[in-house]
């Protein structure tokens, strides 16, 4: 889709081709708090573009609130009430679960797993070298976060497929590919008190109870029997919705950074060249990840007024802190648009770096985008596109979907 600077953010459809980075560089420019008009559907919002101004927002979270939702939609407080994670919360419920869970993701644990991560990194690559010509999403970036998952939660490797399937539809809620219940095309109120209004969310919920009630085994060094088995634990609505979030974000957005990689090699065969020289190792994954940013924005509730670049939020907008608009801020990124392999510093926003809802498994998912890339890096000798790639039609999550290679090994 061609960006002429003025697309609208409330449409899905100004992101089926891809980010409409013009229209976020005009904004950044021009207009770095922008009122964007609502629909019949959906009340109108504000938009942060600029780096500096997304990283104070994303701190203040007392004027800037989690806890009437993080996504545009507009939601009643029973829905709210029924869909909240700890991340559609503030201190002091948000501390609490933080405490709980954080353990799991820190550094030094996440780095036990790359063994794991790069045994399977091996055998995906390899099984897909096995061809010339084949979908880098589907054989490759969509594998490793999959497997990956399961280890994670400690559910069976044979229902990762029927989660992930599940995962997209809740994540990818715009998207014909998706689901057949589109958010913006058909009328999803039956399913108002279910994650993302969705279907899926109700089988997902059905999963986690048969966890709850051991109907389904769970792997005890997992981080979902850890929780359960912990005395200050999540009640069952609080674990139901933790486990579709993990499910959701803790696949989908690690898959995109990997497709973004992979795409930005295709499209660009010096960046093959210079990884193989072996320095950008360490700071590689910022620099795709920055690229990808799959979460493009949270939106957060003012909960005062509050003026900024001459104008007044009121208490009660709804300010959406654009992370992918951020990450490519003139302001902080010498050519911004390029990917840069060894670019230090790398203060990119797609971890929403700052404030108190940074990612959980960010160094997870920078793990698994270095080591897949390496194993790729050191078996191919070329690795080009055939296409395009195409593009999640979402204004909430940015991923390519596909991304057609044409490859050829070291001999």
């Amino acid at each position: 889709m061609h960006d002429d600077g003025y697309l609208n953010l409330l449409s899905h459809d100004s992101f089926a081709g891809g980010v409409p980075h013009k229209t976020f560089a005009r904004l950044r420019k021009d207009d770095p708090l922008h009122w964007n008009e609502g629909d019949a559907d959906t009340k109108g919002f504000w938009n942060l573009t600029r780096h500096a101004d997304i990283a104070f927002a994303n701190k203040e979270n007392q004027i800037f609130s989690s806890a009437q939702g993080i996504r545009l939609e507009d939601q009643s407080a029973e829905e709210y009430l029924a869909r909240r994670t700890f991340q559609e919360t503030d201190p002091p419920e948000h501390t609490k679960v933080r405490r709980l869970v954080n353990p799991n993701f820190a550094k030094p644990i996440v780095g036990e797993f790359e063994p794991v991560i790069r045994e399977l990194s091996s055998n995906i690559v390899d099984k897909a070298l096995r061809n010339t010509e084949f979908d880098a999403v589907e054989v490759i970036a969509k594998q490793l976060p999959m497997l990956m998952l399961g280890r994670i939660l400690g559910v069976p490797d044979e229902d990762l497929d029927w989660l992930v399937e599940k995962g997209d539809a809740l994540i990818g809620n715009s998207d014909p590919d998706f689901t057949e219940h589109v958010i913006d095309q058909v009328d999803t109120s039956a399913y108002r008190m279910m994650p993302f209004r969705s279907p899926a969310g109700l089988e997902l919920y059905d999963y986690a109870s048969d966890l709850l009630s051991n109907r389904r085994p769970l792997a005890q060094e997992g981080i979902l029997a850890k929780i359960t088995g912990d005395e200050n634990g999540l009640n069952e609505l609080e674990f139901k919705n933790f486990f579709c979030l993990l499910v959701a974000a803790g696949n989908d957005t690690t898959r995109y950074s990997i497709a973004q990689a992979l795409s930005l090699l295709a499209h660009n065969p010096d960046l093959i060249a210079q990884l193989k020289t072996g320095k950008y190792w360490d700071s590689c994954a910022d620099e795709f990840i920055r690229l990808a940013s799959p979460t493009m924005h949270f939106r957060r509730t003012a909960t005062q007024d509050f003026e900024m670049h001459g104008k007044k939020i009121r208490a009660g907008d709804k300010v959406l802190l654009w992370f992918v608009s951020g990450s490519r801020d003139e302001a902080l990124f010498e050519d911004p648009n390029e990917c840069i392999l060894g670019r230090s510093p790398n203060r990119h926003l797609a971890f929403g770096q700052g404030g108190i809802h940074v990612c959980l498994g960010m160094h997870l998912a920078k793990l698994e985008v270095r080591i897949a890339i390496e194993e790729l890096v050191k078996r191919v000798a070329s690795f080009e596109a055939t296409a395009d790639p195409t593009w999640t039609r979402s204004n909430f999550i940015c991923g390519v979907k596909q991304q057609h290679v044409r490859v050829t090994k070291v001999a």
